[in-house]
C-alpha cells in the first residue's frame, strides 16, 4: 500500500497518453486521406514561417486585444505547464521511491530559486487566468459578430466556452496547490501570488490542508490530461498542428493560383504548330490526365488542405475578412474549414466501421456539405489567406471545387460559361466578332 499512489498515478498517465497516442494515430490516418503535395522547397523560409507566425505569434497580434490577450494565454500556459514536468516526476519517483517529498524542485534547486520560479509561474497563470475571462466576455458578453454566425451555433459555441472553463479550472487548481501546501508556504522566498491565498484557508488544520493540497493535485493532472485527449475533439488542435501548418504553408504570391498540369500540357500541344491534334496517343504510353479533375470530396483535396481543415482555430477573422460575406453572401471561409475537418471526420468513422476500408456512403463534401453557392460566391481575393493567423488557405479548396464543377460536371454560372464561349469563339470575354472589336472608334 505504500507505494499506491505511485501505481494509480502510472496508470492514469498510460491511459491518458495512451488515448492521446490512438487519437494521434487517427489524426494522422485522415490527414493521409489526401493526395501528395510537394511543400519540399524553400526549407529555410518554412522555418522563418514557423518561427514568427507560430511561435512568435505575428499575424495574432494585427488584431491588438486578442492578439495581446493570445500571447498572454499561450505563453503563459506553455510556462506554467512546465510545472507538470514536476508533477509527473513527482507522481512516479516521489514519496520514498527516489526521493523523499512531492516536490522535486526543492531537492535539486535553491529554495529561493525554485520560490522565484513557482512565483514567476503564478503571476502567469493570474495572468491567464484573467485573460481567459475577458476572452468569455468577448464571447458571451459583448457577443462579437464574428462569434455568432450560424456555422459557430451548438457545439462549435460550447467547445469555445469548454477550452476556457477548462484553462480556468486549471490555473485554479494550481494557485490553489501552492496556497495549501505548508512547505512550500513556509519558505522564506516565499510565493508571491499564494501567499494571499493562503490565508483563506487559515482555520484548517494541518491534515486537512494536506487533503485539499493532495486534491488540487491530483485534480490538475488528471485535468491536464483530460484536456490533452479533449484537444482531438476541439477546435484547440491547433495547439498542436499550428507548428506544422504555418511550415507548410503556401510560399508562392497569394495571386498565383495552382495550373492542372494536364491542361498546361493541352494548351502547350495547341500552341505548338508541329503537333497533329487529332493524331492518336502511342499505344501503352501513359496519360497524364487525372481521374477526376478538381475536388468533390475530401479523399480529392490534399494532406495539406486537411491539415488546414484540423489546424483551424474557429476564430473567424477569415469570415469577418471576406467582402462576399460582409455583403450578405452566404460563403463564410471558416465554414468551408469547418465542414472540410467535418466530413473528414465523417469519413474517418465510415472506414473504422468498415475495418480499414472507405465504404460510399452516398455523400461527399461537395453538396452535403458545401453548396455551389458558397463556391461562387468567392471573389478569390486571398483576404481570408491573409487574415489567418495561422497560415490556413481556405479559397485553395474553394477553387479546387470550382474546377470539379467546371470541368466535371460543366456546372458554372450562366455569366461564366458564356464568358467561357466567347473567349472559345471570338478571342475575347465579350459577344463581339473579332472584325467587330474597333466599331466603338467609329462612334
Amino acid at each position: 500500500m505504500e507505494y499506491l499512489p505511485q501505481l494509480l498515478f502510472a496508470i492514469a498517465l498510460v491511459i491518458g497518453i495512451g488515448y492521446f497516442a490512438r487519437n494521434i494515430k487517427k489524426l494522422m490516418r485522415n490527414i493521409k486521406l489526401g493526395r501528395d503535395a510537394d511543400v519540399s522547397d524553400n526549407k529555410s523560409q518554412r522555418w522563418k514561417n514557423l518561427a514568427m507566425i507560430a511561435l512568435g505569434q505575428s499575424k495574432m497580434v494585427k488584431r491588438p486585444i486578442a492578439g495581446f490577450l493570445h500571447v498572454i494565454v499561450y505563453v503563459g500556459f506553455v510556462i506554467i505547464n512546465i510545472e507538470v514536468l514536476e508533477i509527473i516526476i513527482d507522481g512516479l519517483f516521489g514519496g520514498g521511491l527516489l526521493y523523499d517529498g512531492h516536490r522535486i524542485g526543492l531537492s535539486v534547486l535553491p529554495a529561493s530559486v525554485y520560490g522565484f520560479l513557482i512565483g514567476s509561474f503564478e503571476i502567469l497563470a493570474v495572468l491567464v487566468f484573467v485573460s481567459v475571462v475577458l476572452f468569455w466576455l468577448r464571447r458571451n458578453v459583448m457577443r462579437l459578430k464574428r462569434f455568432l454566425s450560424s456555422e459557430m451555433k451548438g457545439w462549435p459555441k460550447n467547445d469555445g466556452n469548454n477550452i476556457l472553463y477548462f484553462e480556468m479550472v486549471l490555473m485554479t487548481l494550481f494557485l490553489v496547490m501552492n496556497a495549501t501546501d505548508v512547505e512550500f508556504q513556509a519558505m522564506d522566498s516565499g510565493s508571491i501570488i499564494s501567499q494571499y491565498i493562503s490565508p483563506w484557508f487559515s482555520g484548517f488544520s494541518e491534515n486537512t490542508l494536506h487533503l485539499i493540497e493532495r486534491s488540487a493535485w491530483w485534480l490538475h493532472i488528471l485535468g491536464i490530461l483530460i484536456f490533452l485527449n479533449y484537444l482531438y475533439f476541439s477546435k484547440h488542435l491547433h495547439i498542436l498542428l499550428a507548428f506544422p501548418n504555418t511550415y507548410y504553408g503556401k510560399l508562392t504570391p497569394k495571386g498565383q493560383f495552382e495550373n492542372l498540369e494536364a491542361v498546361t500540357n493541352e494548351v502547350k500541344m495547341m500552341m505548338d504548330p508541329n503537333v497533329d491534334p487529332f493524331a492518336a496517343a502511342p499505344e501503352g504510353a501513359e496519360t497524364d490526365v487525372p481521374a477526376k479533375f478538381g475536388a468533390s470530396d475530401v479523399q480529392d483535396l490534399s494532406w495539406l488542405n486537411l491539415l488546414n481543415a484540423y489546424t483551424c482555430t474557429e476564430c473567424g477573422r477569415c469570415t469577418s475578412e471576406c467582402p462576399a460575406n460582409q455583403t450578405g453572401k452566404k460563403l463564410s471561409p471558416r465554414k468551408i474549414m469547418m465542414d472540410t475537418r467535418d466530413r473528414m471526420e465523417e469519413v474517418g468513422k465510415n472506414i473504422d466501421a468498415n475495418k480499414g476500408e472507405f465504404k460510399d456512403d452516398g455523400k461527399q463534401l461537395l453538396g452535403d456539405y458545401i453548396t455551389n453557392e458558397e463556391l461562387w460566391a468567392c471573389t478569390s481575393c486571398n483576404a481570408c489567406v491573409e487574415a489567418c493567423p495561422i497560415s490556413i488557405d481556405p479559397l485553395n479548396i474553394i477553387m479546387q471545387m470550382r474546377q470539379y464543377l467546371v470541368m466535371e460536371q460543366s456546372a458554372a454560372p450562366l455569366e461564366l460559361n458564356n464568358m467561357m464561349t466567347n473567349i472559345e469563339n471570338n478571342g475575347a470575354p465579350w459577344p463581339y466578332n473579332q472584325m467587330d472589336r474597333l466599331n466603338w472608334k467609329d462612334e
